[in-house]
């Protein structure tokens, strides 16, 4: 018979995405996981069985919440560079939210050697990556075939270029963060991609 779960598992899994977010997965203590999802070592073994398990449901959390905006924005705007452009100013607004856990998205995160040397956690990241790289190559294969963009344009290599600057983004709003001179920046790059 099905062990019944003794706690509210959808406000427990939020609680827990949060402090990941905060934190990231190295520095992230289980003591300090159960505090904020409110629960005993026996439930959350019973339930989850590990940190790296609970890492994964955040994770998949953080994608159905944060992820779906972006991707929203990315793919329904009316071209590839509206979109790619209403994603940025997503991730911008995400790092002026002051209710924000951390300048740092909790899939740029991920890009930690605690994470990498994980080979399930590495596949995760990759495949996140991979994920997203089709997604705007999807968009810009769009704009090409309606001839928006230039034919000669790479849309996998260009795809891979804004995950790359991105995930720079990220890294630099953890350093110093102006919303003004990002915006110049990000206009700067896209312009030079022909976006």
């Amino acid at each position: 018979m099905a062990r019944t779960i003794g706690f509210d598992y959808d406000k427990a899994l939020d609680q827990a995405m949060w402090l990941f977010w905060k934190k990231g997965y190295a520095e992230t203590a289980l003591r300090d996981l159960l505090k904020v999802m409110g629960i005993g070592e026996g439930s959350f073994y019973n339930t989850l069985k590990s940190k790296k398990n609970l890492y994964l449901a955040c994770l998949q959390r953080y994608e159905e919440t944060e992820g779906r905006k972006r991707g929203h924005v990315l793919m329904s705007a009316s071209s590839a560079s509206s979109g790619i452009r209403a994603l940025f100013s997503v991730v911008l607004d995400c790092l002026d939210d002051p209710q924000t856990p951390s300048r740092l998205c909790m899939f740029a995160a991920m890009t930690s050697e605690e994470v990498l040397a994980e080979p399930d956690l590495r596949e995760r990241v990759e495949q996140g990556m991979k994920h997203f790289d089709a997604r705007v190559a999807q968009r810009l294969r769009e704009d090409q075939d309606k001839g928006i963009l230039d034919a000669a344009l790479d849309p996998r290599v260009v795809a891979q270029v804004i995950t790359t600057y991105l995930q720079g983004v990220w890294r630099m709003a953890v350093v110093d963060y102006n919303r003004p001179r990002f915006e110049r920046q990000i206009d700067a790059f896209l312009s030079g991609l022909g976006l």
